[in-house]
């Protein structure tokens, strides 16, 4: 279906107006969230907002992988901090956030309980969409670079208006009391001082399926701005999808350090060295990427908001595992050495191309004296090279497996394949348990 009305699209779309493409992405994006998810039980974060959901948002619903129980706005609040708390999920770059940390969280705090699972998948797909362009066109028409929770609230309030029936003037006002709402929290405050607050995802969450339970119950809140006063960015509603335009995370850390990751993994696969070799890094980025600069975290949230520590990590492991950020990984010596030994400079190639593209360049001098000179790199698995069917579901299978099973993580993959043919509680139920 084609539009330039976000309330019509919102409410029409069906899973089968997707093409393709659009119908494995957004099975594909589902599934990787529900990872990232399963792996972040082992944040301080996740079991420190379950009881603060769970305490001061009671009510009778499960909450994502935990025995608690909280109301719907409590569920949609820990899931999306939940979620955030381990910095491995999909983004899309022309917002410089991510669409599905707030938008998942929403559809399981308020799907009814007969919810079909096509409709399900359609409400995600739809909330891709949506979420794109309204993250767009708020940081066209707004000075400041806000977090994913203050366009979030808006998708997230399109999902719940959708999922709860509202007719098209309580859905105005939805979305308009969760513009008005969201949390309109500074991104660079958190770039520049890390801490538990991260991209304000769980809040917008919140806010956005609170606002859509205030609409429903005649609370008004018309109009949002960035739906209604922004044309220009709803005219192809049906026509691109962006649900297929998204980037998926290789390593769990922010998408501005992955670039430089990259290429010392080139330099270092390239010329056979271990981190044993190596006296210092130089990388060359883009300026918000060069912010990232907690050289020595003491927290699993200053490591991953940092550039250096990351990079030394793949120095030191060949990889970044989820293990590796935990709050009681951070002393390893030599990993602390190499991120000590980083220098880090902003230049104009990467930042002209920002934020469409992330530019790297990354050089390694080696205790011999040699300099390793690599070229300018972009972090992998973006829309014009994305990862692979079987790339996505193997780190799938890496995140969730560990803490759920062979069991149970095989049967949510399985689950999720054939959703569009089956009642969403199928899935319902093996989520909204203890991990």
């Amino acid at each position: 279906m084609r539009t330039s009305d976000p309330i019509a699209f919102l409410h029409r779309l069906s899973f089968a107006d997707l093409p393709a493409r659009a119908q494995l992405m957004t099975r594909l994006s589902l599934l990787d969230l529900i990872g990232v998810a399963a792996a972040a039980q082992t944040t301080r974060l996740t079991d420190l907002i379950a009881a603060h959901a769970s305490a001061q948002f009671a009510g009778p619903q499960p909450m994502l992988f935990d025995a608690r129980t909280a109301s719907a706005a409590g569920v949609a609040l820990a899931a999306g901090m939940r979620i955030d708390s381990l910095d491995g999920h999909d983004g899309f770059n022309p917002a410089k956030g991510h669409i599905g940390c707030p938008l998942l969280p929403a559809l399981l705090a308020l799907a009814p309980a007969d919810l079909a699972g096509a409709d399900f998948l359609a409400t995600l797909a739809m909330g891709y969409e949506f979420g794109a362009r309204a993250s767009v066109a708020q940081h066209a028409t707004t000075s400041d670079y806000h977090t994913s929770g203050s366009w979030g609230a808006v998708t997230a309030a399109a999902a719940g208006a959708r999922l709860l029936g509202l007719d098209a003037g309580q859905t105005r006002h939805a979305l308009g009391i969760a513009e008005y709402h969201g949390p309109r929290s500074q991104m660079m405050r958190c770039i520049d001082h890390p801490t538990m607050l991260k991209d304000g995802s769980g809040w917008g969450a919140m806010a956005g399926v609170s606002a859509a339970l205030l609409a429903q119950s005649g609370f008004t809140g018309a109009p949002s701005l960035i739906t209604e006063d922004a044309p220009d960015y709803w005219r192809d509603l049906g026509q691109t999808w962006h649900v297929a335009a998204q980037y998926y995370k290789p390593w769990p850390v922010c998408r501005w350090a992955q670039g430089p990751v990259e290429g010392l993994l080139a330099l270092r696969h390239e010329h056979a060295l271990t981190a044993a070799n190596v006296a210092g890094i130089e990388i060359e980025t883009f300026h918000e990427a060069v912010r990232l600069a907690t050289a020595t975290p003491q927290t699993t949230e200053q490591a991953q908001y940092s550039t250096s520590f990351p990079c030394a990590l793949a120095l030191v492991h060949g990889d970044i595992l989820p293990e590796h950020l935990a709050d009681d990984a951070l002393g390893d010596p030599e990993t602390l050495r190499l991120s000590q030994a980083t220098t880090m400079r902003e230049h104009d190639h990467a930042n002209r191309h920002f934020p469409t593209r992330r530019f790297a360049r990354t050089a390694l001098t080696l205790r011999d004296g040699t300099r390793l000179q690599g070229s300018w790199v972009e972090p992998r698995w973006g829309p014009t090279d994305p990862p692979t069917e079987a790339a996505l579901r193997a780190k799938y299978r890496a995140y969730a497996t560990p803490i759920l099973g062979p069991h149970r993580s095989a049967a949510i993959e399985q689950v999720i394949d054939t959703l569009d043919t089956r009642p969403f509680d199928d899935l319902q139920t093996l989520l909204m348990a203890p991990a």
